[in-house]
């Protein structure tokens, strides 16, 4: 029996979504309509559905929505607005346009994303079209930053082998840019680009068809020792190989993923698995490849069950791989040896070749705001305004004031000084070891707070850490609203996934690098519980632990989880 015969996708009606993207005229809808649409801030379900493939949906303030029912108004409708940044790169220029629009049409504030993203919160129907023609100008995009599609592009933004960067980056740019959708739809609505008239070809999507993905997809290329973009949570990941100063290509991963539902037992999330290797200019074909049999088999009837890492499993990683090899008509070579040793940042100043620094500073949550004793959002403005080289946005969103001469060095620590800007040194390693994503009250998913409620239960951990003598152990700690995976919760060390309002699930048990899932230790428990439980597993950890063991691997020793080997086993 042939592979062609093995594989198919699952039987089953196609979901609501599918039928919206078939009818929506490569994701046109009646977009432009609703958008026009002066009776309602919002736009009707389906149009919001399209909405995602340009880069952003509809929430709501959920704080004001009791408020508002009870007064028989709307909710507050406004709109999230994702801007794609390859490898997180962006010029001074580029950077003071953001700050503006954040200021002007947001809410403003910018949020630094785990995928190396921005996010705009707080936009009204009626500034969208002008944001994201601003946008535009600056030559950044928001067209798939969301959607049934890949999405923004990861890459490590300070590699140790830091003359690397500019080489994976040129990949990260190059996959990002080949994947994006080849719809006008975008330029149409946002740009005032009249519609060609022309043949059917001019509308054909020669990669995702007419209805795109079964479900969003994600890459990102690590460069070891750091596994800051976390390679194993992504659809399809590549892993720098590097040798005798050269990169030489790519280790394959395929599968990952960090999604799952509550109570639903046939979600979980998963970690890639490597399968081979390939030279460098191999890796867009690659990509394609892989997307492609994730188009023709992914699971289009339940949205749940649809990214990539259940049709990996569901089909078999060997299956899919000989799947892979025969659509790319070569064989993968044999994985070449790699190590990964953390997932965080390194902060403060690193220099790089030719005389380049880059300076890492800490953003906790990855928002960039003015406080009233902490002007963060004005100092970066006023760097950006005389800053020569770029900023990167780390995936545990951070940023990188990158490629600062030496000349212009000493100009911007006097900068940083002046507005009290930090790498962070002050904290603890598990402050600066934290990631939460939004959650309320603008995310529709969230169950639970996240952004806001993290630092507050991180001052009380602390109290915690420093009585133990944990003050500079490197622990990952990560917070979500809900169990779908923003901040990459499932490969963290200590994980809190939200239940319900001041109610999360407690996890344990992460690798510290990266590669290993955390396992269920406590459901459903509040703040005192939280910190009753860590108090206990830190000062055990603290008398218990062995040299150089990190937080993760001492709770598998000692017993207190059992380690998930695979995602398939995360619920056991």
């Amino acid at each position: 029996m042939t592979t062609k015969q093995i594989l198919k996708a699952p039987d089953g009606k196609p979901s609501d979504v599918e039928r919206i993207k078939i009818e929506s005229d490569y994701l046109r809808g009646t977009l432009k309509e609703a958008m026009e649409d002066r009776l309602s801030a919002g736009i009707p379900d389906d149009d919001n559905r399209l909405m995602k493939h340009h880069g952003s949906y509809l929430q709501d303030d959920r704080d004001l929505r009791n408020e508002r029912q009870k007064q028989k108004l709307e909710p507050a409708y406004q709109f999230m607005l994702r801007v794609r940044a390859p490898g997180g790169v962006v010029t001074p220029e580029q950077w003071l346009v953001l700050d503006e629009l954040a200021t002007k049409n947001a809410n403003g504030t910018i949020k630094l994303t785990t995928r190396q993203s921005f996010q705009f919160h707080g936009i009204l129907k009626w500034n969208m079209k002008q944001t994201i023609q601003e946008i535009h100008k600056t030559l950044l995009t928001t067209l798939a930053a969301c959607g049934d599609v890949n999405r923004n592009v990861m890459c490590n933004p300070n590699p140790y082998q830091s003359y690397i960067h500019g080489e994976v980056y040129e990949w990260a740019k190059l996959l990002s840019e080949h994947l994006l959708p080849r719809t006008r739809a975008y330029h149409e609505i946002w740009l005032d680009e009249e519609r060609v008239a022309g043949t059917p070809e001019v509308e054909e999507e020669p990669l995702y068809g007419p209805t795109y993905l079964p479900r969003k997809f994600k890459i990102g290329i690590a460069v070891p020792p750091s596994n800051d973009i976390d390679v194993f949570s992504q659809d399809l990941g590549f892993i720098a190989i590097v040798e005798n100063d050269q990169l030489i290509g790519f280790n394959v991963a395929i599968g990952g993923g960090m999604g799952s539902t509550h109570g639903d037992k046939a979600t979980y999330p998963q970690v890639a698995k490597v399968i081979g290797f390939c030279a460098p200019e191999k890796i867009v074909q690659v990509a394609e490849k892989t997307i492609e049999i994730q188009r023709d088999y992914g699971n289009r009837s339940v949205r749940k069950n649809a990214r990539f890492k259940y049709t990996v499993d569901r089909l078999g990683l060997e299956n899919v791989k000989e799947e892979l090899e025969s659509r790319l008509g070569w064989k993968l070579e044999e994985a070449k040896p790699y190590h990964f040793e953390h997932n965080g940042d390194r902060y403060g100043w690193v220099e790089g070749p030719g005389g380049k620094w880059h300076y890492t500073l800490f953003i906790e949550n990855g928002r960039v705001k003015d406080f009233p004793d902490y002007k963060l959002k004005t100092a970066l403005r006023e760097l950006a305004k005389v800053h020569t080289g770029d900023f990167r946005l780390t995936p545990n969103q951070n940023l990188i004031i990158a490629n600062v001469s030496s000349e212009k060095k000493d100009q911007m620590d006097e900068l940083m000084k002046q507005y009290g800007l930090s790498d962070g040194a002050h904290h603890t390693a598990l402050r600066r070891n934290s990631m939460a994503c939004v959650a309320l009250p603008t995310c529709g998913l969230a169950f639970a707070e996240s952004e806001r409620y993290l630092p507050t239960l991180i001052d009380k951990i602390e109290e915690i850490i420093n009585e133990n003598g944990l003050r500079d152990q490197e622990i990952t700690i990560r917070m979500t609203g809900c169990p779908n995976g923003c901040a990459r919760p499932a490969l963290a060390e200590i994980a809190l996934i939200g239940k319900a309002v001041g109610r999360y699930n407690l996890y344990l048990g992460g690798a510290f690098d990266g590669s290993r899932l955390n396992k269920l230790y406590r459901e459903n428990i509040g703040e005192g519980e939280i910190l009753n439980e860590l108090r206990v597993l830190l000062s055990r950890y603290a008398k218990e632990r062995n040299e150089g063991e990190h937080f993760g691997d001492f709770v598998i020793r000692a017993g207190i989880v059992k380690a998930v080997t695979d995602g398939t086993n995360f619920h056991d």
